[in-house]
């Protein structure tokens, strides 16, 4: 039999490349994404694509809502998504953008999930290298989250397995993360990574999510088939 394992699903680039990788490792995969209050629902529908072209066991999709908190312009309309930073600016410093606590809230939902499921795979698509300063991608907060599933779960204390977080990603620049992707067959026209599209869907092209994406696909020497605002 194949082993269980619990994804988080975006519809991006990066968890679209980890589902590739946990299906190419031989992992069958439970797929989690989230309403929690962002400001567009693009994500969402791109993520229902990914997860039935590529073959997930099972998608859910779990509403919560980060609103209430607000203090991110992901979750706020008032607050702007920054646009035309420079690659200094977005390799230093914590964005606006960062939702608080968004990865450790989201990783005790697959950690309930895998827990029901008995799956001890629990697979995440951070990046520590190309990526917008988020404190909660780093190899730092992914060892502490797993030590603490490991503590925290009835499963894992009484019979005495080991809760893996996988990060296959951590490492890689995007234009990697894009190369490994292509390698499995992965359909980047699906997935969007917009933090502030248009009402269609269009990416802006301009936010730190866009810059970077489409860096990742010029250092290829490829045109970035996503849909972008004219």
């Amino acid at each position: 039999m194949k082993k269980k394992a619990v994804l988080l699903l975006s519809g991006g680039l990066d968890s679209t490349t980890t589902l590739a990788i946990a299906k190419a490792e031989g992992f069958e995969v439970y797929a989690m994404s989230f309403a929690y209050g962002q400001r567009h629902s693009h994500e969402l529908e791109a993520a229902k694509t990914i997860a039935a072209k590529m073959g997930a066991h099972e998608h859910r999709i779990v509403t919560i809502d980060l609103a209430v908190f607000g203090g991110s312009a992901l979750t706020e309309v008032a607050l702007d998504v920054p646009k035309d930073r420079s690659e200094h600016d977005i390799s230093h410093g914590i964005p606006i953008t960062y939702v608080p606590a968004r990865n450790t809230v989201f990783l005790s939902f697959a950690l309930a999930w895998a827990e029901v499921l008995g799956a001890y795979d629990i697979f995440i698509g951070v990046n520590a290298l190309d990526y917008s300063g988020y404190p909660d991608c780093r190899p730092e907060f992914i060892r502490a989250f797993e030590s603490m599933a490991n503590l925290a779960t009835a499963y894992a204390q009484e019979k005495g397995a080991h809760i893996s977080l996988h990060t296959p990603l951590i490492d890689l620049t995007k234009a990697q993360i894009i190369q490994k992707g292509l390698a499995l067959g992965v359909d980047y026209a699906s997935t969007t990574s917009c933090y502030d599209p248009s009402q269609n869907g269009d990416a802006c092209g301009h936010c730190d999510a866009c810059q970077l994406r489409m860096k990742g696909f010029r250092e290829n020497g490829l045109t970035d088939p996503g849909s972008y605002t004219p």
